[in-house]
């Protein structure tokens, strides 16, 4: 069904799943989460939705038949489609869960809600359930991803993104490397370069490979401050690795040794 998706051929993949008794295979609740996610996942969510619309009462829908539409629209901000999805969902007697939540948290920021978004994330223990790993990242991207992050760093606890991240870390819960990579940016810009240290250092403690992208806004941030001596040794090692910073970077490096007569 995906290969039908990413040639852009959806009819077909619909019908595919419609005729899926006739090849030996049940067309129950888990093969349409499939066709769901897959057809989310290429951004057909508007096809997703009339789908599920079209299958109401001769399908069993779960939790995830409707995470999945949600986080469909989540993706795009449209607020107003995932609160008539989240409707429908309560309305069908399913509980929404902590992904569902992460979901709206997500869409909302991307709308530029942030507001709302922080008003659901407090929500979440009134609600009884506990924000995980999915919850704090969308909180993450959403301070950043707005412009707010030096604002938010000086007046907004417990809502800045460090915030959210120091509080993610102390209940366990694993950031994704995005989310490592959006504050390492962030930190880069606004030459809070030990802390962006500290949080380059961190995230290679729980696994993550740093790629050219991370390298560049380690370089970035220390350039800033003239830690020179620093840069070259972290440009060393990006070359060892086999990553060519970007000629903005290289020109900014350069600036920095010219003006310290530091160029040999």
């Amino acid at each position: 069904m995906d290969s039908f998706i990413r040639a852009r051929q959806v009819s077909k993949a619909v019908q595919m799943f419609r005729n899926l008794d006739e090849i030996g295979l049940d067309c129950d609740t888990e093969s349409l989460n499939v066709l769901l996610r897959c057809l989310c996942r290429r951004s057909h969510v508007g096809a997703a939705n009339l789908l599920l619309n079209s299958l109401r009462g001769k399908i069993p829908f779960d939790g995830t038949t409707y995470n999945v539409v949600l986080n469909g629209w989540s993706r795009f901000g449209r607020v107003g489609e995932m609160e008539k999805a989240l409707g429908v969902m309560v309305a069908d007697g399913i509980e929404p869960d902590g992904l569902t939540f992460s979901h709206v948290i997500e869409g909302l920021g991307r709308a530029g809600h942030v507001d709302d978004a922080v008003k659901v994330f407090e929500s979440l223990k009134e609600n009884g359930l506990v924000p995980d790993t999915s919850a704090y990242n969308a909180m993450i991207s959403n301070f950043i991803s707005g412009g707010d992050f030096d604002e938010c760093m000086k007046y907004g606890p417990p809502y800045a993104a460090m915030m959210v991240y120091r509080k993610a870390k102390r209940v366990g819960c694993r950031l994704s490397l995005s989310a490592y990579k959006l504050l390492l940016m962030r930190l880069s810009d606004l030459g809070k370069c030990g802390m962006m240290l500290n949080l380059w250092n961190d995230m290679q403690e729980c696994g993550y490979s740093s790629d050219m992208k991370v390298y560049e806004y380690v370089i970035s941030g220390l350039c800033n401050i003239g830690q020179l001596e620093n840069v070259e040794l972290i440009m060393e090692e990006s070359l060892r690795k086999g990553f060519c910073p970007s000629r903005r970077t290289w020109s900014k490096l350069n600036g920095k040794l010219l003006a310290s007569n530091g160029v040999e």
